[in-house]
């Protein structure tokens, strides 16, 4: 039934061939399709992501544009700060912190679950979201604000601030502008990553989504469920960042130029 007495190339053959079709064969522990399972699971885990994407892309964003326009100063130092801890807590031990005192503690927050659609699946997946991207944020931060900072000292800025244009215009119109690349780069690679993240998020917050649904069958060994899995945390990862390899051209014209010019 499964190949099992065949060569191992036979086997990834018969495997990779029922791939391309929708068909992962049978999970040893549930007994059912293991298509019909991710069908089940990737709504929940992509709904997580895109939660924690929102927020990793409005805060982090805002957190660089903040420290890059007022750095050296205060509010750039305690940014900084926060990032840097940020990006040193595993998202784990920030998960079991938040559950104890949001979800258990304070009780704002379920303790487990990812809610019904709609308003309840979001009020469900808050404190998920938050923890897949607090440090994640604080990447996208840094890169913004050390973008920017670039950009303030090239010259086409400095020629705008010779010209009498307020700052905010000089950072909006001139900064922001040719600073994109980089950080729309940097916020698609970290959320194709997230998807490899909800596999502790998930666990923690009880979530049955793909990241938990991996995590059994790695205990159980029920090796069609990880295989397939895996293949669809690397297609999504591969879909991401190619999406932003086609969007960075539209979004920043420099690049446009330089590839039709080569």
């Amino acid at each position: 039934q499964y190949h099992l007495d065949e060569p191992m190339l036979v086997q990834y053959w018969h495997w990779a061939s029922g791939a391309l079709t929708g068909d992962f064969g049978q999970s040893f522990q549930y007994h059912q399709p293991v298509s019909a399972l991710l069908a089940a699971r990737v709504p929940i885990t992509l709904s997580l992501v895109a939660y924690a994407a929102v927020v990793l892309t409005v805060v982090g964003i805002g957190l660089g544009i903040v420290a890059a326009v007022r750095r050296g100063k205060a509010a750039d130092t305690a940014i900084i700060g926060f990032t840097t801890l940020a990006a040193s807590i595993p998202s784990f031990v920030l998960g079991i912190a938040f559950v104890a005192f949001f979800a258990v503690e304070l009780r704002w927050f379920p303790v487990a679950g990812a809610g019904s659609a709609g308003l309840d699946r979001l009020y469900a997946l808050t404190l998920p979201a938050l923890t897949l991207a607090i440090t994640a944020l604080a990447i996208v931060s840094r890169v913004t604000r050390q973008s920017m900072i670039e950009q303030f000292s090239s010259e086409h800025v400095e020629a705008a601030r010779a010209s009498g244009l307020r700052e905010r215009y000089i950072v909006r119109d001139h900064v922001l502008r040719g600073a994109w690349g980089p950080i729309i780069t940097m916020v698609a690679l970290v959320i194709a990553s997230m998807i490899a993240g909800t596999v502790a998020v998930e666990t923690v917050f009880g979530i049955s989504g793909v990241g938990s649904l991996l995590v059994d069958a790695i205990n159980t060994h029920d090796f069609p469920v990880v295989q397939a899995v895996l293949l669809f945390m690397v297609v999504a990862y591969m879909i991401v960042t190619t999406i932003v390899d086609l969007l960075l051209p539209v979004l920043d014209p420099r690049i446009r130029r330089r590839t039709v010019s080569a």
